[in-house]
């Protein structure tokens, strides 16, 4: 049976939203969201928090998961790059436990709309697929080949893709899709060898726009409480 690791990545210095990630939402932790998550989707046996906050630590660990490890502050650092902070736990988990595992999962914590479901579907289309690592996204509202812009250096406004035959409508343009931050998964040999997001063999799991919000400052946190109390009520 395959070994799968969950890594769940949270710093301390959040920007957009002070103490993001523990901050009450309808009544949890916003953390708390994903442990929980995490453990209900059966497919993992540790659930490992990277982070460089104490208060982080402790509330992951009241929900379940595992801290055995303080993140660096060169890996909590707003320049560090997110794959490098997946790696680096993936690495201290198999030497913590020992184990070897053949797959990641990395769950952010900012995205508590994700069901369940979500995480199994992506995992098993990442094993139908034998994909080397899956992204998720959802359809995006607007295209590269229709109403999204670029300005050159000389100020120039110009599509920022083109097709030769042209679009006149949006629905006539490729399909296109927003990343949503909300599950990475990773074959062990990519997440250690790969140093790109994008591979020959990256899936796409394509979530709708309701479970794909990334909380990253007070309106979007104030829009998934919303969600979250209409869903409840």
């Amino acid at each position: 049976m395959a070994k799968v690791l969950c890594t769940i990545c949270a710093r301390g210095g959040s920007k957009g939203v002070k103490n993001k990630n523990i901050k009450e939402l309808c009544g949890k932790p916003l953390i708390a969201y994903t442990i929980e998550q995490a453990k209900a989707s059966g497919l993992f046996e540790h659930i490992v928090i990277s982070t460089d906050s104490d208060a982080i630590a402790s509330v992951a660990k009241e929900y379940g998961a595992d801290v055995f490890f303080k993140r660096s502050a060169e890996m909590a650092s707003d320049t560090a790059g997110k794959l490098d902070v997946i790696r680096d736990a993936f690495v201290r988990s198999e030497a913590y436990y020992q184990e070897r595992f053949d797959y990641l999962i990395d769950l952010d914590a900012t995205a508590p709309l994700r069901s369940i479901e979500d995480i199994i579907c992506a995992y098993q289309q990442f094993l139908d697929n034998d994909n080397d690592n899956l992204i998720t996204a959802m359809p995006s509202r607007r295209s590269p080949y229709f109403n999204l812009v670029e300005v050159d250096a000389s100020g120039k406004v110009a599509l920022s893709k083109k097709l030769a035959s042209g679009v006149a409508r949006r629905q006539d343009a490729p399909k296109s899709y927003d990343m949503n931050a909300s599950i990475y998964i990773w074959k062990r040999n990519a997440i250690l060898n790969e140093n790109s997001l994008f591979l020959d063999k990256t899936g796409l799991y394509v979530m709708p726009e309701e479970r794909s919000i990334d909380i990253d400052n007070e309106l979007d946190f104030e829009f998934v409480e919303f969600l979250m109390r209409r869903q409840n009520a």
